[in-house]
């Protein structure tokens, strides 16, 4: 690989129970200094044996893995700085593509995506259903900078449409969804200059919460993750600080703010990357962290205490371009880490050399592990969700069925999917069935042994008219960042007298957008600052109050 920053992604691709790696390449690609080009997947073997494959002519970007068209297999989507390809694969900063299993060849499904005049270029990309209606959508942030970040509905014919999303300012190009403040409905994290967390509504807008994070910097939060680390259901965050060091912050619901959850992590070094994941799978997540040569582990405890449990030094390593831990390579149990980094090079001074590091633990029994859900989440019924696993099988291979119920514990038991390959992730519809006392079981077979584990925690499903009645019940006030201005959307359940303001981030009164009767329904404001910054609007009426943030990136 030649040189710049990428991403690797784990998914069993084509379906034979060994997760594969997936990229789009770094700056070599397309045949920039190298043969690298397109859609590239590593194939595994389950034993550490990979062989690549390659498909189009683009790429230099970020890649998601999910089932986008309901056929069950597995499709990809990209953002990417060199859209070369002059066909229809390819030549979009932002596109997806359906695939037939094989991981070998894709077909565009991309109409919609990237037509909001990103010109520079997008990276990281994840799916996500925003909307709960059982189909994946899309986000992508930009390449450095210029082209901001946009999220995408999926319309379930091959057409997107452009549901939030801003133009402008730096990142370092990562991006994530995940329930933060367990509503239900994905967030989104994203390392960009204009912000890190912004909150779904479950229509596909999102609202700016970082309150209580310390400054982002100009190019936005370094090394971001999203998972459980207090075990409450909600994803917490974790990023390398402007001092280099390791932090994680737990979201509290109640204040709808932020709590340093860092502990004893070193608060300064050169750290690069961070992942939230449950290394030694004893239930609490720990945290992984690549900096300069150094991968590291520290093992949490779900309270706040981090303690270093290895560490692994790369030789001629000047620095990593990808980090991903997660998913079992080899089928020992345990998550195994996957990244790019940076190696001396007499030729070209320095190229990326893709690298997969393996727990080293040998299985001695068959196993199975719950890694998701854990207990707390809620989910609404018919939305898509991933149930994710580790399965240690010491010899041959083994399939996976899994079942819900939602009485508790002991069942009874309704099957999901039965003889599914070991790959440890399957897209999941979430059923119609409220409750909050669900658990998803797991039953993981090989030849004539079996082994069975359930969520440690229940999880709930909320139903469709749960979510009718809340959203009827209260106003709602949503902002985001557009072009060097603040788009304002306030809804409202019945006609009122409101008064809307902006604050700069001192408190001090920058200007009133409304103050009279509105009525009941959906209002679109925009507000242009003087000059870029972060801001607070404030809605008020007839005793009910409500608070958002954005940052004006230009």
């Amino acid at each position: 690989m030649e040189g710049g920053r990428t991403v690797l992604e784990s998914a069993d691709v084509n379906g034979d129970g060994n997760p594969d790696i997936v990229s789009v390449g770094d700056h070599g690609s397309p045949y920039v200094n190298t043969d690298e080009h397109g859609v590239m997947v590593w194939f595994g073997n389950g034993a550490g044996v990979w062989s690549v494959y390659q498909n189009g002519d683009f790429g230099y970007g970020g890649v998601a893995v999910g089932d986008i068209n309901n056929d069950g297999l597995p499709d990809v989507g990209y953002g990417v700085h060199h859209n070369y390809s002059g066909t229809d694969f390819g030549d979009q900063l932002i596109e997806a593509a359906l695939g037939d299993g094989t991981g070998r060849n894709w077909t565009p499904w991309d109409d919609g995506l990237a037509g909001e005049g990103q010109d520079w270029g997008m990276f990281d990309t994840d799916f996500g259903d925003v909307n709960n209606d059982g189909w994946l959508d899309l986000v992508s942030n930009a390449f450095g900078a210029d082209d901001g970040v946009w999220a995408y509905l999926n319309n379930r014919n091959g057409t997107w449409t452009k549901s939030w999303g801003f133009p402008g300012g730096n990142s370092t190009m990562d991006v994530f969804f995940g329930d933060v403040n367990r509503d239900g409905f994905l967030d989104i994290a994203v390392a960009h200059q204009g912000g890190t967390v912004y909150l779904g509504d479950g229509t596909g807008g999102f609202s700016l919460d970082d309150d209580g994070l310390p400054p982002g910097g100009t190019m936005g939060r370094i090394g971001i993750s999203l998972g459980d680390a207090d075990n409450d259901g909600g994803d917490d965050l974790s990023f390398v600080n402007s001092q280099g060091g390791l932090e994680v912050w737990t979201y509290n619901e109640g204040s709808g703010a932020w709590t340093n959850f860092s502990g004893s992590l070193p608060s300064t070094g050169t750290w690069e990357f961070t992942q939230l994941r449950d290394m030694d799978c004893d239930g609490n997540i720990d945290l992984v962290a690549a900096g300069d040569s150094t991968v590291a582990v520290y093992r949490g405890n779900g309270a706040g205490t981090w303690t270093l449990a290895a560490s692994l030094k790369i030789d001629s390593c000047l620095g990593f371009n990808a980090f991903r831990a997660g998913a079992d390579a080899d089928h020992n149990g345990f998550p195994d880490i996957y990244l790019v980094y940076e190696k001396e090079n007499d030729q070209w001074g320095s190229v990326n050399t893709p690298a997969c590091y393996l727990e080293e633990s040998s299985p001695a029994e068959l196993r199975v592990f719950p890694v998701y859900p854990r207990g707390g989440e809620r989910f609404y019924g018919g939305s898509v969700r991933f149930i994710d696993w580790y399965g240690s099988v010491p010899a041959g291979s083994a399939t996976v069925s899994l079942s819900i119920s939602t009485t508790g514990p002991s069942g009874p038991w309704s099957t999901i999917a039965a003889g599914l390959p070991n790959g440890g992730r399957f897209q999941w519809r979430v059923p119609q069935t409220p409750s909050t006392n669900c658990y998803i079981r797991y039953i993981i077979t090989s030849g004539q042994s079996a082994d069975t584990a359930i969520t440690p925690r229940p999880f709930e499903i909320i139903g469709v008219g749960d979510r009718e009645e809340a959203h009827a019940a209260e106003n709602r006030l949503l902002v985001s960042p557009e072009a060097g201005a603040a788009g304002v959307s306030l809804t409202l359940v019945r006609e009122s007298e409101m008064r809307l303001s902006v604050y700069d981030a001192r408190g001090a009164l920058c200007g009133v957008l409304w103050e009279g009767r509105l009525a009941a329904g959906k209002h679109l404001f925009t507000w242009r600052p003087e000059r870029a910054g972060a801001y607070i609007l404030v809605a008020e009426s007839e005793g009910w109050r409500a608070i958002a943030k954005t940052a004006i990136v230009e």
